[in-house]
């Protein structure tokens, strides 16, 4: 990774810092309803993976927690923000909300509320790949509460069984909700658990975007190549609780600080700083753009984005016109 994609990296990852931020103070101000699960802490998982990978290619899905990785995938920040202000504009025409971000034409498939739903949703569009014969891959990202369902097993069965060109990524933040991992779950480390399918796997720090970023490369190289699915564990933290009705009380304020020394934006712009490439103006600098781009356009744009019409409420539900579902029969 050159100087020059580091600085890239560096702005990307504030500007989703920032944008996450800005959606906790939506919620609070009461624009943002429903759900919102925040993804502040996590940022060199999605970017680092997804540095390696080929957004706009590769077909890309995940869990509740969606919306940077959306971003780092090609989706308009706009778009996002005017679908979790549930507006018209909105990537899911505000029918989906901060679960449910969705963008076909970047190849983001998803965002899912159901625990454990994207794997084998990843190992069926892997499986359309493989028959199509492209050279695309599938990045799947779940936390680690998620490979506690039956998904997770019977999905990574198939996908060795069938060599499917998968690249299962688990940001393992320690916590299911409130439950800490070793409460939860026999084994610990997450990407031993795929040994009893025959799936190759690594752990790497998930707070270095340039470790993930390397990490990422390998699992990328060994999928893309037609060896089938790779297991990639990232060990992150989330500053926030797992969604915003989440007290966060069962966490220590020393397990908080130790995190926060770790904090991924920080190592990249302290590392650039130290070889000399930006100055700590030029960061604050950076971080003005940004703060004003999110509120002048992004914020801008959502806000005035018209509502769904409420004579379109079953516009997108596929089934609208079906009279055997309303009981009427044919």
């Amino acid at each position: 990774m050159n100087v020059a994609d580091k600085k890239r990296l560096l702005r990307e990852m504030l500007f989703a810092r920032r944008f996450e931020e800005r959606c906790y103070e939506a919620y609070v101000e009461r624009k943002i309803g429903g759900f919102l699960h925040l993804y502040s802490g996590e940022e060199a998982c999605a970017f680092g993976v997804l540095e390696a990978a080929k957004p706009g290619h590769d077909y890309v899905v995940t869990s509740y927690r969606d919306h940077v990785h959306a971003i780092k995938a090609g989706a308009d920040p706009r778009k996002v923000m005017a679908e979790l202000y549930a507006r018209e504009t909105g990537s899911s025409k505000g029918r989906g909300g901060s679960m449910h971000i969705f963008d076909v034409e970047h190849r983001f498939m998803g965002g899912y509320a159901l625990v454990g739903g994207p794997f084998p949703l990843a190992a069926g569009m892997a499986k359309a790949v493989k028959m199509k014969g492209g050279d695309e891959i599938v990045v799947c990202f779940l936390g680690d509460a998620a490979n506690n369902q039956g998904t997770f097993h019977e999905s990574l069965n198939m996908a060795k069984l069938w060599d499917l060109p998968v690249l299962y990524v688990c940001e393992n933040n320690l916590y299911g909700i409130g439950t800490r991992i070793d409460r939860s779950t026999a084994v610990i480390d997450q990407y031993k658990r795929v040994s009893g399918y025959n799936i190759p796997s690594a752990q790497e720090d998930g707070q270095d975007v340039e470790k993930v970023y390397q990490a990422a490369q390998k699992a990328v190289k060994h999928v893309r190549s037609g060896k089938g699915p790779y297991f990639l564990e990232l060990m992150t933290y989330r500053y926030r609780g797992h969604s915003m009705s989440d007290s966060n009380a069962y966490r220590s304020k020393t397990e908080e600080r130790m995190w926060s020394r770790r904090d991924p934006v920080i190592m990249l712009r302290d590392r650039l700083i130290e070889a000399g490439e930006i100055t700590r103006d030029d960061y604050k600098n950076m971080d003005t753009e940004i703060l004003d781009e999110i509120e002048n356009e992004v914020i801008a744009f959502a806000e005035s984005s018209p509502e769904p019409r409420v004579e379109e409420l079953e516009k997108y539900i596929l089934a609208e016109n079906d009279p055997w579902v309303y009981g009427g029969g044919r």
